[in-house]
């Protein structure tokens, strides 16, 4: 927790966000949520801090609220996995302090235990009990509407401020998990991990991967709130934004839900 919001103590509120490879792992604007990280701070007055990692930057420890992976190709997957391993300790270290850990598409693979690709297998993280192979077959690919699992404990302080996550899926993996990862929600539209058991990503504890683009925190921009309200350790304001309103809405309607 980087901060309080308020007066309280005169600590000035802080978000700090460490990206991870941002130069590879940035398929369909992934770098975006960070963008929406900002706006949504900026104008609440909490400062954000944003620290990119790239491959071969020294391994230190992270003094991080987020720890964020986009999308990438495999190739590129293949090429942060080894580096990745070697930041695992740092990463544990920032979740046992609070942090947490978002991956997108690419970066939930690599919060896994393993992917398989042409190329072989990708040893991944292990902070997600998840795996994922790469069967013959068609990609999945489409727009996607996901019902939060509540249990996941991702809802916003406000209840009635939850709505369906939405966003844009494509990828070839096909993801299961284990016992130890809950669904982030259930498929209403798309295919999700696997496009046979309803699932869409995982969480355990606060570590989370879905496959959702859009970007997800651009589309889903409630959801940005929770990650927010997580570093400065209180309840946010609600936001009075047609515009976002407006957004999700559209995104919703073009999955083919009608509302």
């Amino acid at each position: 927790m980087s901060g309080q919001l308020g007066p309280a103590g005169g600590h000035e509120a802080v978000m700090r966000v460490t990206v991870l490879y941002p130069d590879r792992l940035n398929l369909y604007a992934d770098r975006g949520n960070v963008l929406v990280l900002a706006q949504r701070c900026r104008r609440r007055g909490i400062r954000l801090e944003v620290t990119a990692l790239r491959l071969g930057d020294p391994v230190a420890d992270l003094a991080a609220d987020l720890i964020y992976l986009g999308g990438g190709q495999d190739r590129d997957q293949q090429r942060c996995a080894t580096d990745l391993g070697q930041r695992r300790d740092g990463i544990l270290a920032a979740l046992a302090g609070g942090a947490t850990v978002l991956g997108v598409c690419g970066g939930y693979q690599l919060l896994g235990h393993e992917y398989t690709t042409d190329g072989g297998v990708v040893v991944g993280l292990g902070l997600l009990d998840v795996v994922t192979s790469r069967p013959e077959g068609a990609r999945l690919v489409g727009n996607v509407v996901v019902d939060l699992d509540r249990a996941a404990g991702l809802g916003p302080s406000d209840p009635a401020a939850t709505r369906p996550l939405v966003g844009f899926e494509n990828h070839h993996g096909r993801t299961t998990l284990g016992p130890a990862a809950r669904p982030l929600g259930t498929v209403r539209v798309g295919h999700g991990n696997n496009g046979t058991d309803g699932t869409e990503g995982a969480v355990a504890g606060r570590v989370i991967g879905t496959y959702l683009h859009g970007p997800l925190l651009a589309k889903n921009a409630w959801l940005a709130d929770v990650l927010i309200e997580r570093a400065v350790g209180g309840p946010l304001p609600r936001l009075a934004d047609p515009f976002e309103d407006a957004v999700h809405a559209r995104a919703v309607r073009a999955a083919g839900t009608g509302g």
